[in-house]
């Protein structure tokens, strides 16, 4: 029974690993190619639309004059529901950026500038972000302008109707007032006034991080009451290359309403046209990257109605997350404020919860995907940071984790341990009750339960410090795989990404040969090749089973686990290794103690040993 149930669950965890990393690497590897495609494609069709248009003027986002646009469903409209206009033919980023008036953005995590025209947030890079781990690797751009494949902007404006005349929106020029650069120690100042005489004052800052403020100050002197309403949205030209695979989401998300958290595909939103919750008067919404986000925080206690869309209605298909609020009227001589955030950056976990809690963002924390098993995935990820701040070492953190999480179920595998080795003890026994009742399974059966019952032992014990390792497994790949703190975060030695595996290869000689393996193998590098031999040493812990099946695969499973693990990242390998290591050794303390001999001497000694011939029967 002892060899069946080992059979049982080394089958069960082979299973488990295989579809993991179908799962976990190939499933997002082959999706990401598929979309690489996709998208090299629509930008070839773009390119040639916009070479077809060049030489003609484009049209605006949307007009900004006397009345309300309604989009298909009869209500007002904001920009890009209706008609984005004709593609812009395609330029540099730097041809782009200079072919319009701007004001500089210059903060310790962020660069780029905003756009007089519409005021439009369509220039931001992240300073403290590159693109690879190379030190000369550019920066990533966040935002950019709309004349790009790439094009990815937000921005905040207004709709009227005739009574208020032209407000301001997407073609809307606005004057600075002062120095025209913003920091976390200047905001800037734009004015709008239009033929009505409506005076918009418009007051932009920001932190040191990646939360804009908006400040709209609208001064009725047009001598009667207006009615208007505010709106913000951000748009996208284009899909990222790996989107919304199993384990995380990327696309459209907001959490407003009744509905409370919205996680909309790509590939949902392009079927739909467009998904529109409940009126909310809290929230935000926007789009959500592996590790950068985009979102919009409306008004305070302002009603507003936010919406998701796709649109190809222009010749230039976009996704579009925005908000309209419920009219507001403003009586004449009188003002009103609206204040509006725009978060575009990195989604750094102590940052997001900082947001939620100072500026009182309902649920800012889910623009990080913790997934169902949050409970165990965001306890993992703040034992992995706080020892990262006491050791200065994400790696150093892993292996600080390992040692807690033992020593956390070290009661429950002491028991596993000690039941396993009470086995061992009493296997001569349970040989004799095997031979003894050889031709009756059921009484073969009843006499191995009184033994178990005589000897107080649970022959399921064992399996509890495999099964603990699955949520463990799941917890960390998570943290590895989302939290941008583990990007590109270093080791020692070759290791200068936990989240990715281990760079070195054995079919290069680990870099001593002059060429990179094929992308076929799997990364069989150091790291994964210690994993192999700290899982080769932990199963020979336990004797040889008998049967010939059972030893195949005890022989082969510390092999298939090594090159199912070698694509997972490096961090998660370095985790197993430790594991494994810590493991051995209190196995090892725990049989000795019981009086069990301990089996690995024995099957090392027994590899190398010349087998004799058969006796004869």
């Amino acid at each position: 029974m002892d060899n069946q149930r080992n059979f049982f669950i080394t089958i069960a965890l082979s299973v488990v690993i295989l579809t993991l990393w179908q799962v976990f690497y190939m499933n997002p590897r082959i999706e990401a190619q598929r979309q690489a495609a996709q998208i090299e494609a629509q930008h070839q069709q773009a390119a040639k639309k916009t070479a077809a248009a060049n030489g003609k003027s484009a049209s605006s986002s949307a007009t900004s004059g006397s009345t309300t646009a309604t989009n298909p469903s009869g209500s007002a409209a904001i920009p890009g529901q209706t008609e984005e206009g004709a593609s812009k033919p395609v330029k540099t980023r730097a041809e782009d950026l200079a072919a319009s008036k701007r004001i500089r953005i210059d903060t310790p995590s962020l660069s780029g500038s905003i756009n007089l025209t519409g005021a439009r947030f369509d220039d931001l890079v992240l300073k403290k972000y590159k693109e690879t781990v190379q030190k000369n690797s550019p920066n990533i751009d966040l935002l950019n302008p709309q004349g790009l494949p790439n094009g990815y902007y937000a921005e905040v404006g207004f709709l009227g109707s005739k009574d208020t005349g032209a407000v301001p929106g997407p073609d809307t020029v606005w004057s600075v007032e002062g120095n025209p650069v913003l920091t976390p120690k200047n905001p800037v100042t734009l004015t709008y006034t239009n033929e009505k005489g409506l005076t918009f004052k418009r007051t932009i800052s920001v932190d040191d991080k990646y939360m804009f403020t908006v400040k709209d100050t609208v001064t009725n002197s047009s001598g009667a009451p207006v009615t208007l309403s505010n709106y913000g949205r951000i748009t996208r030209f284009y899909k990222p290359e790996d989107h919304s695979s199993f384990y995380l989401h990327e696309g459209l998300i907001g959490v407003t309403g009744k509905e409370g958290l919205e996680e909309i595909k790509y590939s949902k939103i392009e079927k739909e046209k467009e998904v529109t919750p409940g009126k909310s008067t809290d929230g935000w919404l926007g789009f959500t990257d592996k590790y950068w986000a985009v979102a919009l925080v409306p008004p305070d206690k302002q009603p507003f109605q936010p919406q998701f869309g796709y649109y190809d209605n222009g010749g230039h298909p976009r996704y579009q997350s925005d908000y309209l609020t419920n009219q507001i009227t403003v009586a004449s001589g009188k003002s009103d404020t609206l204040t509006t955030r725009i978060f575009a950056g990195a989604k750094e976990v102590s940052t997001l919860n900082a947001y939620e809690k100072d500026l009182h963002i309902r649920r800012f924390d889910l623009l990080i995907d913790w997934g169902y098993f949050w409970l165990v995935t965001k306890p993992m990820f703040w034992l992995i940071d706080t020892l990262f701040k006491f050791f200065g070492n994400f790696g150093l953190a892993i292996i600080g984790t390992t040692v807690i999480l033992k020593l956390l179920f070290f009661p429950l595998a002491n028991k596993s341990y000690a039941s396993m080795a009470k086995m061992k003890k009493v296997q001569p026994a349970m040989t004799e009750i095997r031979e003894k009742y050889a031709d009756d399974k059921m009484k073969q059966q009843q006499a191995m339960m009184e033994l178990y019952k005589t000897e107080k032992i649970n022959p399921i014990a064992g399996c509890w410090p495999m099964l603990l390792q699955i949520p463990v497994f799941f917890a960390l790949y998570k943290v590895l795989y989302i939290t941008i703190e583990m990007r590109h975060a270093p080791f020692f030695g070759w290791i200068h990404d936990l989240a990715a595996p281990d760079p070195t290869s054995i079919f290069n000689l680990f870099g001593l040969l002059p060429f990179a393996p094929p992308a076929f193998l799997p990364h069989l590098g150091v790291w994964t090749i210690i994993l192999g031999i700290t899982m080769f040493l932990q199963m020979r812990m336990n004797p040889t089973p008998p049967d010939p099946t059972q030893q195949m695969i005890f022989n082969w499973m510390p092999v298939v686990f090594t090159i199912m693990m070698a694509n997972f990242p490096a961090g998660l390998v370095i985790y197993y290794c430790w594991n494994n290591t810590l493991s051995v050794i209190q196995q090892s303390v725990i049989m000795k103690r019981q009086g069990a001999k301990i089996a690995l001497w024995d099957n090392l000694s027994g590899m190398f040993r010349r087998k004799g011939p058969k006796p004869a029967e």
